[in-house]
Protein backbone atom coordinates (compact mmCIF):
# COMPACT_ATOMS: atom_id res chain seq x y z
CA UNK A 1 0.00 0.00 0.00
CA UNK A 2 1.45 3.59 -0.93
CA UNK A 3 0.38 5.53 1.88
CA UNK A 4 1.40 8.96 0.98
CA UNK A 5 -1.33 8.13 -2.62
CA UNK A 6 -3.60 7.38 0.22
CA UNK A 7 -3.47 10.35 2.12
CA UNK A 8 -3.79 12.14 -0.35
CA UNK A 9 -6.66 11.12 -2.10
CA UNK A 10 -8.14 11.67 1.95
CA UNK A 11 -6.70 15.44 1.18
CA UNK A 12 -8.74 15.84 -1.84
CA UNK A 13 -11.41 14.34 0.12
CA UNK A 14 -12.79 11.34 -2.51
CA UNK A 15 -14.42 8.47 -1.97
CA UNK A 16 -12.27 5.62 -0.98
CA UNK A 17 -12.36 1.97 -2.00
CA UNK A 18 -13.82 -0.77 0.13
CA UNK A 19 -9.77 -1.92 0.26
CA UNK A 20 -8.45 1.99 1.04
CA UNK A 21 -10.98 2.72 4.00
CA UNK A 22 -9.50 -0.95 5.29
CA UNK A 23 -6.16 0.01 5.24
CA UNK A 24 -6.32 2.80 6.47
CA UNK A 25 -7.98 1.43 9.43
CA UNK A 26 -5.96 -1.19 9.69
CA UNK A 27 -2.21 -0.18 8.67
CA UNK A 28 -1.75 3.08 9.16
CA UNK A 29 -0.14 4.61 12.08
CA UNK A 30 -2.66 6.55 14.37
CA UNK A 31 -0.86 10.00 14.95
CA UNK A 32 -0.56 10.07 11.43
CA UNK A 33 -4.51 9.60 10.21
CA UNK A 34 -5.00 12.25 13.21
CA UNK A 35 -3.12 14.81 11.90
CA UNK A 36 -4.95 14.11 8.75
CA UNK A 37 -7.82 14.20 9.78
CA UNK A 38 -7.15 17.32 11.53
CA UNK A 39 -6.26 18.77 8.32
CA UNK A 40 -9.63 17.64 6.78
CA UNK A 41 -11.35 18.90 9.68
CA UNK A 42 -9.87 22.41 8.95
CA UNK A 43 -10.81 22.31 5.76
CA UNK A 44 -14.28 21.17 6.04
CA UNK A 45 -16.11 22.87 8.63
CA UNK A 46 -16.79 26.80 8.53
CA UNK A 47 -14.44 28.40 11.58
CA UNK A 48 -11.21 25.16 12.55
CA UNK A 49 -10.78 27.31 15.63
CA UNK A 50 -15.13 26.43 16.66
CA UNK A 51 -16.18 23.61 18.15
CA UNK A 52 -19.58 23.58 18.33
CA UNK A 53 -22.14 22.11 21.05
CA UNK A 54 -25.73 21.85 22.18
CA UNK A 55 -28.40 22.08 24.63
CA UNK A 56 -30.75 19.50 25.00
CA UNK A 57 -32.42 17.00 26.48
CA UNK A 58 -33.40 12.90 26.23
CA UNK A 59 -37.18 12.50 27.00
CA UNK A 60 -37.69 8.80 27.03
CA UNK A 61 -41.26 8.69 25.18
CA UNK A 62 -41.72 4.89 26.59
CA UNK A 63 -39.89 2.31 27.68
CA UNK A 64 -41.75 -0.32 26.43
CA UNK A 65 -39.93 -2.46 24.10
CA UNK A 66 -40.82 -5.56 21.91
CA UNK A 67 -37.36 -5.46 20.37
CA UNK A 68 -35.22 -6.89 23.39
CA UNK A 69 -31.82 -5.56 21.88
CA UNK A 70 -28.91 -7.57 24.33
CA UNK A 71 -27.35 -4.01 24.50
CA UNK A 72 -30.34 -2.18 26.25
CA UNK A 73 -30.82 -2.76 29.68
CA UNK A 74 -33.64 0.33 29.49
CA UNK A 75 -36.17 -1.20 28.10
CA UNK A 76 -39.40 -3.73 29.33
CA UNK A 77 -41.65 -6.02 27.85
CA UNK A 78 -45.22 -5.02 27.66
CA UNK A 79 -46.51 -7.24 30.37
CA UNK A 80 -43.94 -5.67 32.82
CA UNK A 81 -46.44 -2.96 34.67
CA UNK A 82 -43.96 -2.46 37.51
CA UNK A 83 -41.90 -1.16 35.21
CA UNK A 84 -43.50 0.06 32.37
CA UNK A 85 -44.35 4.02 31.57
CA UNK A 86 -45.58 6.23 28.62
CA UNK A 87 -44.67 9.52 29.94
CA UNK A 88 -47.11 11.90 30.81
CA UNK A 89 -48.10 15.17 29.07
CA UNK A 90 -47.37 16.53 32.78
CA UNK A 91 -44.14 15.72 32.95
CA UNK A 92 -42.69 16.66 29.50
CA UNK A 93 -44.58 20.54 30.75
CA UNK A 94 -41.95 19.89 33.45
CA UNK A 95 -38.87 18.63 31.36
CA UNK A 96 -39.55 21.00 28.52
CA UNK A 97 -39.50 24.03 30.69
CA UNK A 98 -36.95 23.28 32.78
CA UNK A 99 -35.07 22.48 29.51
CA UNK A 100 -36.13 26.11 28.09
CA UNK A 101 -34.45 27.68 31.61
CA UNK A 102 -31.01 25.98 31.00
CA UNK A 103 -31.22 27.41 27.25
CA UNK A 104 -32.18 24.17 25.54
CA UNK A 105 -34.16 24.32 22.11
CA UNK A 106 -34.41 20.60 21.51
CA UNK A 107 -36.28 17.13 22.56
CA UNK A 108 -34.76 14.32 21.67
CA UNK A 109 -37.48 11.83 21.78
CA UNK A 110 -36.88 8.25 21.88
CA UNK A 111 -38.46 5.59 23.14
CA UNK A 112 -38.92 1.50 22.31
CA UNK A 113 -41.03 -0.31 20.00
CA UNK A 114 -44.13 -0.34 21.31
CA UNK A 115 -47.08 -2.70 20.29
CA UNK A 116 -49.71 -0.54 20.86
CA UNK A 117 -48.20 3.22 19.79
CA UNK A 118 -49.68 3.82 16.60
CA UNK A 119 -49.15 6.85 14.28
CA UNK A 120 -51.76 8.85 16.12
CA UNK A 121 -50.64 8.61 19.17
CA UNK A 122 -47.37 9.81 18.08
CA UNK A 123 -49.17 12.86 15.54
CA UNK A 124 -51.07 14.04 18.94
CA UNK A 125 -48.06 14.33 20.75
CA UNK A 126 -46.16 16.07 18.17
CA UNK A 127 -48.73 18.34 17.81
CA UNK A 128 -49.83 18.91 21.24
CA UNK A 129 -45.98 19.81 22.37
CA UNK A 130 -46.05 22.38 19.64
CA UNK A 131 -49.34 23.11 20.25
CA UNK A 132 -47.82 23.87 24.12
CA UNK A 133 -43.76 24.83 22.72
CA UNK A 134 -43.99 26.22 19.17
CA UNK A 135 -40.21 27.08 19.26
CA UNK A 136 -38.93 23.54 20.66
CA UNK A 137 -37.07 21.71 18.35
CA UNK A 138 -38.59 18.34 18.54
CA UNK A 139 -35.58 15.39 17.17
CA UNK A 140 -37.44 12.15 17.72
CA UNK A 141 -37.43 9.09 17.14
CA UNK A 142 -35.26 6.62 14.67
CA UNK A 143 -35.33 4.32 11.78
CA UNK A 144 -36.27 1.51 13.49
CA UNK A 145 -39.35 3.26 15.27
CA UNK A 146 -40.47 4.80 12.42
CA UNK A 147 -40.96 1.33 10.57
CA UNK A 148 -42.11 -0.06 13.57
CA UNK A 149 -44.84 2.44 13.90
CA UNK A 150 -45.55 2.02 10.05
CA UNK A 151 -46.23 -1.72 10.91
CA UNK A 152 -48.26 -1.51 13.63
CA UNK A 153 -50.56 1.63 11.52
CA UNK A 154 -50.70 -0.46 8.46
CA UNK A 155 -48.26 2.30 6.70
CA UNK A 156 -45.96 2.58 4.10
CA UNK A 157 -42.56 4.04 6.05
CA UNK A 158 -42.61 6.88 3.24
CA UNK A 159 -46.07 7.86 4.29
CA UNK A 160 -45.17 7.41 8.13
CA UNK A 161 -42.70 9.82 8.08
CA UNK A 162 -44.87 12.22 6.00
CA UNK A 163 -47.14 12.13 8.58
CA UNK A 164 -44.92 12.34 11.20
CA UNK A 165 -43.49 15.80 9.84
CA UNK A 166 -46.52 17.12 9.32
CA UNK A 167 -47.16 16.93 13.12
CA UNK A 168 -44.16 18.71 13.78
CA UNK A 169 -40.92 16.13 13.41
CA UNK A 170 -38.12 18.47 13.06
CA UNK A 171 -34.94 15.94 12.53
CA UNK A 172 -34.53 11.80 13.24
CA UNK A 173 -31.66 10.66 14.70
CA UNK A 174 -29.31 8.10 13.87
CA UNK A 175 -30.44 5.47 16.36
CA UNK A 176 -31.08 1.66 15.94
CA UNK A 177 -27.70 1.89 13.04
CA UNK A 178 -25.37 0.03 16.12
CA UNK A 179 -23.51 -1.89 13.28
CA UNK A 180 -25.22 -1.88 9.69
CA UNK A 181 -24.58 -5.38 9.13
CA UNK A 182 -26.81 -8.15 9.06
CA UNK A 183 -24.50 -10.67 10.74
CA UNK A 184 -23.96 -8.32 13.60
CA UNK A 185 -27.91 -7.33 13.53
CA UNK A 186 -28.97 -10.66 14.08
CA UNK A 187 -26.49 -11.45 17.07
CA UNK A 188 -27.37 -8.42 19.05
CA UNK A 189 -31.57 -7.46 17.96
CA UNK A 190 -32.66 -9.79 16.11
CA UNK A 191 -36.39 -8.38 16.47
CA UNK A 192 -35.66 -5.00 14.94
CA UNK A 193 -36.55 -4.03 11.87
CA UNK A 194 -33.17 -4.86 9.82
CA UNK A 195 -30.01 -2.85 7.91
CA UNK A 196 -32.20 -2.80 4.67
CA UNK A 197 -34.68 -0.84 7.16
CA UNK A 198 -32.55 1.57 8.80
CA UNK A 199 -31.12 2.49 5.07
CA UNK A 200 -34.76 2.48 3.39
CA UNK A 201 -36.37 5.21 6.10
CA UNK A 202 -33.20 7.27 6.09
CA UNK A 203 -32.76 7.70 2.73
CA UNK A 204 -36.88 8.24 2.49
CA UNK A 205 -35.89 10.97 5.33
CA UNK A 206 -33.65 12.41 2.88
CA UNK A 207 -36.14 12.58 0.27
CA UNK A 208 -38.23 14.79 2.02
CA UNK A 209 -35.39 16.92 3.51
CA UNK A 210 -35.95 15.76 6.54
CA UNK A 211 -31.99 16.36 8.39
CA UNK A 212 -30.81 13.09 9.74
CA UNK A 213 -28.04 11.93 11.90
CA UNK A 214 -26.04 8.88 11.60
CA UNK A 215 -23.98 6.87 14.22
CA UNK A 216 -22.36 3.86 15.34
CA UNK A 217 -22.35 1.94 18.32
CA UNK A 218 -19.01 -0.20 18.01
CA UNK A 219 -17.13 -2.41 20.76
CA UNK A 220 -19.20 -5.75 21.17
CA UNK A 221 -19.63 -8.41 18.81
CA UNK A 222 -18.49 -7.09 15.71
CA UNK A 223 -15.38 -7.17 13.59
CA UNK A 224 -13.23 -4.04 12.49
CA UNK A 225 -13.89 -4.56 8.75
CA UNK A 226 -17.74 -4.20 10.06
CA UNK A 227 -17.04 -1.50 11.49
CA UNK A 228 -15.93 -0.26 7.91
CA UNK A 229 -18.44 -1.33 6.12
CA UNK A 230 -20.87 0.33 8.60
CA UNK A 231 -18.88 3.64 7.50
CA UNK A 232 -19.14 2.71 3.56
CA UNK A 233 -22.92 2.38 3.99
CA UNK A 234 -23.58 5.50 5.37
CA UNK A 235 -21.51 6.99 3.21
CA UNK A 236 -23.11 6.03 0.22
CA UNK A 237 -26.83 6.54 1.59
CA UNK A 238 -25.00 10.44 1.98
CA UNK A 239 -24.18 9.72 -1.39
CA UNK A 240 -27.85 8.98 -2.83
CA UNK A 241 -29.33 12.19 -0.94
CA UNK A 242 -30.66 14.93 -3.09
CA UNK A 243 -28.96 17.67 -4.10
CA UNK A 244 -29.52 20.67 -1.95
CA UNK A 245 -31.73 18.36 0.56
CA UNK A 246 -29.77 17.71 4.39
CA UNK A 247 -28.99 14.41 4.34
CA UNK A 248 -26.40 13.18 7.31
CA UNK A 249 -25.72 16.46 8.78
CA UNK A 250 -23.18 14.75 11.81
CA UNK A 251 -21.95 11.52 12.45
CA UNK A 252 -21.66 10.10 16.38
CA UNK A 253 -19.60 6.72 17.03
CA UNK A 254 -19.58 5.85 20.93
CA UNK A 255 -18.86 2.68 22.68
CA UNK A 256 -20.96 0.19 23.80
CA UNK A 257 -21.14 0.17 27.54
CA UNK A 258 -22.56 -3.19 28.91
CA UNK A 259 -23.20 -2.72 32.42
CA UNK A 260 -26.39 -4.98 33.35
CA UNK A 261 -27.10 -5.91 29.65
CA UNK A 262 -28.02 -9.33 28.30
CA UNK A 263 -24.79 -9.14 26.12
CA UNK A 264 -22.38 -8.87 29.49
CA UNK A 265 -23.90 -11.69 30.65
CA UNK A 266 -22.86 -13.72 27.88
CA UNK A 267 -19.42 -12.78 28.28
CA UNK A 268 -19.24 -9.57 26.22
CA UNK A 269 -18.06 -6.64 28.20
CA UNK A 270 -16.64 -3.31 27.30
CA UNK A 271 -13.11 -2.28 26.88
CA UNK A 272 -12.67 0.67 25.91
CA UNK A 273 -9.44 1.91 24.65
CA UNK A 274 -8.72 5.64 24.06
CA UNK A 275 -6.59 5.06 21.37
CA UNK A 276 -9.04 3.01 19.23
CA UNK A 277 -12.01 5.65 19.78
CA UNK A 278 -9.20 8.51 17.82
CA UNK A 279 -9.12 5.88 15.04
CA UNK A 280 -12.10 5.73 14.34
CA UNK A 281 -12.97 9.42 14.55
CA UNK A 282 -9.75 9.90 12.20
CA UNK A 283 -11.45 7.02 9.48
CA UNK A 284 -14.58 8.41 10.09
CA UNK A 285 -13.78 11.94 9.37
CA UNK A 286 -11.51 10.39 6.38
CA UNK A 287 -13.89 7.98 4.75
CA UNK A 288 -17.14 10.16 5.54
CA UNK A 289 -15.95 12.97 3.00
CA UNK A 290 -19.25 14.17 2.91
CA UNK A 291 -20.22 14.09 5.96
CA UNK A 292 -19.56 17.72 7.46
CA UNK A 293 -19.73 16.96 11.27
CA UNK A 294 -18.09 14.09 13.17
CA UNK A 295 -19.24 14.45 17.04
CA UNK A 296 -17.02 13.40 19.85
CA UNK A 297 -19.09 11.51 22.10
CA UNK A 298 -17.81 12.83 25.84
CA UNK A 299 -20.27 10.46 27.27
CA UNK A 300 -19.55 7.49 26.51
CA UNK A 301 -15.36 8.26 26.04
CA UNK A 302 -15.12 10.93 29.25
CA UNK A 303 -14.00 14.32 29.00
CA UNK A 304 -9.60 13.95 28.23
CA UNK A 305 -10.32 11.42 25.07
CA UNK A 306 -13.40 13.71 23.62
CA UNK A 307 -10.65 16.50 23.85
CA UNK A 308 -8.03 14.60 22.28
CA UNK A 309 -10.85 13.97 19.79
CA UNK A 310 -11.41 17.43 19.00
CA UNK A 311 -7.75 17.37 17.24
CA UNK A 312 -7.88 13.88 15.45
CA UNK A 313 -11.03 15.02 13.23
CA UNK A 314 -13.97 15.62 15.23
CA UNK A 315 -15.51 19.31 15.53
CA UNK A 316 -17.88 18.91 17.97
CA UNK A 317 -18.78 18.05 21.73
CA UNK A 318 -22.23 17.27 21.10
CA UNK A 319 -24.81 17.91 23.83
CA UNK A 320 -24.48 18.17 27.71
CA UNK A 321 -27.79 16.27 28.07
CA UNK A 322 -29.39 17.34 31.11
CA UNK A 323 -31.01 14.05 30.94
CA UNK A 324 -29.87 10.75 29.43
CA UNK A 325 -31.11 7.05 29.80
CA UNK A 326 -30.19 4.34 27.81
CA UNK A 327 -26.68 4.74 27.71
CA UNK A 328 -26.41 5.75 31.00
CA UNK A 329 -28.00 2.87 32.67
CA UNK A 330 -25.35 0.85 30.86
CA UNK A 331 -22.63 2.39 32.65
CA UNK A 332 -22.00 5.39 31.09
CA UNK A 333 -21.44 7.94 34.03
CA UNK A 334 -19.68 10.93 32.63
CA UNK A 335 -21.51 14.64 33.08
CA UNK A 336 -21.03 18.17 31.98
CA UNK A 337 -22.91 21.58 32.35
CA UNK A 338 -22.69 24.05 30.20
CA UNK A 339 -19.82 25.82 31.81
CA UNK A 340 -18.55 22.60 32.11
CA UNK A 341 -18.85 21.68 28.31
CA UNK A 342 -17.05 25.39 27.03
CA UNK A 343 -14.39 24.93 29.81
CA UNK A 344 -13.59 21.36 28.30
CA UNK A 345 -13.78 23.08 24.64
CA UNK A 346 -11.12 25.92 25.78
CA UNK A 347 -8.47 23.82 27.15
CA UNK A 348 -8.64 21.89 24.12
CA UNK A 349 -7.40 25.14 22.58
CA UNK A 350 -10.84 26.00 20.22
CA UNK A 351 -13.39 28.22 21.18
CA UNK A 352 -16.85 26.69 22.15
CA UNK A 353 -19.96 28.09 20.25
CA UNK A 354 -23.19 27.06 21.11
CA UNK A 355 -25.42 25.78 17.96
CA UNK A 356 -28.81 24.36 17.26
CA UNK A 357 -29.60 20.89 15.52
CA UNK A 358 -28.78 22.32 11.96
CA UNK A 359 -25.14 23.64 13.02
CA UNK A 360 -25.82 26.70 12.90
CA UNK A 361 -24.48 29.23 15.66
CA UNK A 362 -27.01 29.63 18.94
CA UNK A 363 -26.27 33.07 21.10
CA UNK A 364 -25.71 32.14 24.35
CA UNK A 365 -28.99 32.57 26.56
CA UNK A 366 -29.50 35.14 28.92
CA UNK A 367 -31.54 33.38 31.52
CA UNK A 368 -29.45 30.36 31.25
CA UNK A 369 -26.06 32.33 31.48
CA UNK A 370 -27.71 34.08 34.70
CA UNK A 371 -28.12 30.31 36.12
CA UNK A 372 -24.37 29.02 34.62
Amino acid sequence: MNRRALYDKCLRREPLSRAEAYALYEACPLQEIASLADRVRRATVPDPQVVTWQIDRNVNITNVCVSGCKFCNFHCKPRDRERAFVTTPAAYRAKIDRTLELGGDQLLLQGGLHPKLGIEFYEELFRSLKRSYPALRLHALGAPEVAHIARVSGLTTMETLRRLVAAGLDSLPGAGAEILDPDVRRAISPRKPGVESWIEVMHEAHLLNLPTSATMMYGHVETPRQRIDHLLRIRDLQARCPEGHYGFIAFIPWIFRSTGTELEREGITTRFSPLEYLRIIAVSRLVLHNIRNIQASWLTVGRQTAQVALHSGANDMGSIMIEENVVSSAGAHNRFDAEGIRAAIREAGFEPQLRDQLYRPRPWPVKAAAQA
